[in-house]
């Protein structure tokens, strides 16, 4: 092996190599711009994707008209649904493309994709202009979505953890979701403004457009970004020992190779999604439409809870390097199996106050997942396969349980008529996620499978 020393030249992002035993040397400055360039790229995507959720009610009454407002949220959450049933087929696109031509070129198309489906869905015409044919626009613009988010976040996380030194993982892994609640903030708070500013009427004829227009300029900004970073000197590695340029590794060793890990790493990610899904995608709907909750106030309640997640998710990012990663998940899944029942007992009491305390206590609990699984499932991969195996297994499980959370609890709702099935699915999740963590390897503040131990020179910041 070889020592690694990663420099940033005035003229962009570049690596070189030196040779010497030992380990891995990472430039925090470029640790720094790499997070950032992530971490701001996950938010430009997140908040393209997370409008969607957050205006929902108002996209039943473009594209899907009818006189039953559950029929209504049960097709716009049909189409939700339906991007994530494309996302394995991404994931096995871009996963191993991104262990064959690179991290940083993968991540670069996706933005790319990602804010054209978006801004896609801001021109469609509604149903009253061109009937049929809307919903289906409005499908096929959020297949694209679902394809490209398919190498989106496997592509982030493995890009961050092989960039940054062993023992800071976890604090600069959990900028990523940092980033993602960034872009959710983006979002709802559009959409919280739109609504207290614009008449129902104005914002079912045109201003829902807005929010999905955006994406063309941060789109544009995020892709900028990303292309001024170069390879992470963990890839950079694997291709200098591979026989020919690049590494070629067949997509069946990807899954049958890796069939452990992938099983784990579903299994962490059902419980990551189904209550992320639910808290920050589900609850502002189900606050309207099934609690009859003001709209506006709603929204700002949940922008309140994503803000205080926002808060403590770089501690508790640094509190999975001294404690472990396991500790922290574990402490996640725990809470939500005992706290699911009571935190929506308190939202379903109504007042802004206990609504505020349920949803608050869910969202503590979601940084658990949020700080650790950016470090965590990385880890799980060695490198010749990381991109592409956690692609698969990550967005295997996100399709099944993540995205489908709010028409599945929607679908519930409507069957039974029991108000708790929110709690119930996530305590489902917890239990799921609790032997996956069991059965897991700690990580914190070791190599990542198949690298060279990695440190930094002086302690690296993403402040500043």
């Amino acid at each position: 092996m070889s020592t690694v020393s990663v420099v940033a030249p005035a003229s962009g992002l570049k690596s070189r190599a030196a040779k010497s035993p030992g380990t891995t040397v990472t430039d925090p400055a470029l640790v720094k711009r790499a997070v950032k360039a992530a971490a701001l790229g996950n938010a430009m995507e997140w908040f393209d994707f997370g409008v969607y959720s957050y205006i929902a009610v108002t996209l039943g009454k473009v594209f899907f008209p009818s006189g039953n407002p559950t029929a209504q949220l049960l097709s716009t959450f049909g189409a939700f649904a339906a991007a994530f049933l494309v996302r394995p087929l991404g994931g096995m696109v871009f996963g191993p493309l991104g262990d064959r031509v690179g991290r940083q070129k993968v991540l670069a198309l996706t933005m790319i994709m990602m804010a054209a489906g978006t801004f896609a869905i801001g021109l469609i015409p509604s149903h009253a202009t061109i009937g049929v044919g809307a919903p289906i626009l409005l499908l096929v613009a959020r297949l694209v979505q679902g394809f490209s988010t398919g190498g989106e976040y496997a592509g982030a996380s493995t890009f961050i953890a092989e960039y940054a030194p062993d023992k800071r993982r976890g604090f600069l892994g959990s900028w990523l979701e940092f980033g993602t609640l960034a872009g959710y903030i983006g979002g709802a708070g559009l959409v919280t403004l739109m609504t207290a500013l614009l008449s129902a009427d104005d914002l079912t004829s045109w201003g829902w457009r807005i929010p999905f227009l955006i994406a063309g300029p941060m789109g544009i900004i995020g892709l900028y970004l990303r292309l001024r970073l170069e390879e992470t000197p963990a890839f950079a590695a694997e291709v200098a020992k591979a026989e020919t340029d690049r590494p070629k590794v067949p997509l069946r060793e990807m899954i049958t190779g890796q069939w452990r890990a992938l099983l784990l790493c579903v299994g962490l990610v059902l419980v990551f999604n189904v209550t992320d899904y639910m808290l920050l995608s589900y609850m502002p709907s189900y606050l309207t439409g099934q609690l009859h909750y003001d709209e506006t106030h709603g929204l700002l309640v949940v922008l309140g809870v994503m803000a205080l997640m926002m808060i403590v998710q770089p501690f508790a990012g640094a509190l999975t390097d001294r404690i472990g990663r396991r500790p922290v998940i574990a402490t996640g899944c725990a809470g939500f199996l005992v706290l699911s029942v009571p935190a929506l007992l308190l939202i379903r009491e109504g007042s802004l106050l206990a609504v505020a305390l349920g949803m608050g206590a869910l969202g503590l609990l979601l940084v658990c997942f949020t700080a650790a699984m950016p470090s965590a499932l990385p880890a799980l991969f060695p490198t010749k396969v990381r991109y592409g195996s956690l692609s698969i297994g990550f967005n295997v499980s996100v399709s099944l349980f993540g995205g489908t959370t709010p028409l599945v609890v929607t679908a519930l709702i409507g069957a039974t008529g029991n108000m708790m099935m929110p709690a119930y699915y996530m305590m489902a999740a917890a239990v799921v996620g609790g032997f996956a963590v069991w059965r897991m390897a700690e990580s914190a503040g070791r190599p990542l499978p198949g690298s060279a131990p990695s440190v930094a020179g002086r302690e690296p910041s993403v402040a500043g």
